[in-house]
């Protein structure tokens, strides 16, 4: 009797066993609530979202490089010698006129003088050759007269002539060594000018090469002048960029002199050909400096507007993504997140158009989505509150 009863009991036990293993299969299953291959309420993805919302997006396109002057001239003097003063340092700003070194001129300016003395000679010597002419042109007269009146011969006449006409060559020939003479001194007057070493544009001194003392010839540069109220970055744009670029386009520069500062300069030349040998053009962008605060040889990066459209259809560029080669957002509906596959156009980086027509303010998935797949179930984590907040203002 004792062995039914134990029997009996190890049998409700199993029972009871069994049907506490059943229950307990049974709810993950209800709880899962999604068909085959669902992820379910209890797997729900953790996402982010942003919305479709109006903005203006600029595409853009980078480069480096260099930036260098608006113009680089190596300061040569005009005439040799030695450097008497040399008045620039390094660094120094200088305008065009403004005297920068002094040539030995004592040479030149006794050159001057004797020249000037010349002159001088010159001048007295046409005025006596002039008074001679006139006192030959005086005894021809005479002399025609005595000849038509039968007093004096064809041989007294013909010598008056010759005298006249000797008086006009002399006349002829002071007057041309006169002309010579203020030729030459207006070349020595100019040597005498070139003497002083004037810059020829406004800039600032970017190296001085000779001291006062030093030996300058004419192949000599002395100093270089660089004029950077415009500094200039050449670059080289590839062909499939070449039709976005275009004369005037703006520009936005920073170096790291600045970080975080931006410049605004423009496209202000772009080559017509392309070179053979790497398949890019040049391109010239020039960025105002009026306080020379941008040095020629700093190390420069530049984006460039390439095409801009105002007030286009967006999303964040984190919602778009590649689905079975096909592009496109996962847009909410309700806890679902529903592939979406859309045509893009321009981006600036943060924003992405879309050309296909979405509604605007819809809800797209951002973080997540490269994850996710059509009818999956998500959790939104957090909202882009004040994408939200910028398109309901719209």
């Amino acid at each position: 009797m004792r062995t039914a009863i134990v029997l009996a009991g190890a049998l409700a036990v199993a029972a009871t066993g069994a049907w506490l293993y059943r229950s307990g299969d049974a709810a993950p299953t209800a709880a899962t609530g999604g068909g085959p291959g669902g992820r379910g309420a209890a797997t729900a993805m953790a996402v982010e979202t942003g919305l479709v919302s109006r903005d203006d997006v600029a595409a853009s396109i980078a480069v480096v490089g260099n930036l260098i002057g608006a113009a680089t001239v190596d300061i040569v003097p005009r005439v040799a010698g030695r450097l008497e003063a040399v008045t620039v340092r390094l660094g120094d700003r200088v305008t065009t006129g403004q005297p920068l070194a002094q040539v030995d001129d004592r040479e030149i300016r006794e050159q001057v003088n004797q020249s000037k003395a010349n002159l001088e000679v010159n001048r007295a010597t046409v005025v006596a050759r002039e008074n001679d002419l006139k006192v030959a042109e005086s005894v021809l007269t005479r002399a025609r007269a005595s000849y038509e009146g039968g007093l004096l011969s064809k041989q007294g006449l013909e010598d008056a002539e010759a005298r006249y006409n000797s008086a006009v060559s002399q006349v002829t020939v002071a007057k041309a060594q006169l002309q010579s003479t203020q030729a030459r001194l207006g070349e020595l007057e100019i040597n005498l000018a070139n003497t002083t070493v004037r810059s020829p544009l406004d800039g600032v001194v970017g190296r001085r090469n000779l001291d006062p003392g030093a030996f300058a010839g004419t192949n000599t540069a002395v100093l270089s002048v660089v004029s950077i109220g415009t500094v200039r970055l050449v670059a080289n744009l590839i062909e499939k960029d070449f039709r976005r670029i275009t004369q005037g386009a703006d520009a936005v520069v920073d170096v790291d002199a600045f970080p975080g500062e931006q410049f605004r300069g423009r496209v202000a030349r772009v080559a017509p050909v392309f070179d053979p040998a790497t398949r890019t053009a040049t391109m010239e962008i020039e960025v105002p400096n009026p306080g020379y605060r941008l040095k020629p040889g700093m190390y420069a990066r530049v984006r460039l507007t390439a095409e801009q459209h105002d007030n286009a259809l967006t999303v964040p560029r984190d919602a778009v993504v590649d689905v079975d080669g096909k592009h496109g957002v996962y847009v909410l509906d309700g806890t679902t997140a529903r592939f979406r596959e859309l045509r893009t156009g321009i981006s600036d980086g943060e924003r992405v158009e879309i050309v296909d027509p979405l509604a605007e303010g819809t809800r797209v998935v951002t973080i997540g989505a490269l994850a996710l797949r059509d009818g999956d179930r998500v959790a939104v984590a957090t909202e882009d509150a004040g994408r939200a907040a910028g398109a309901n203002g719209l």
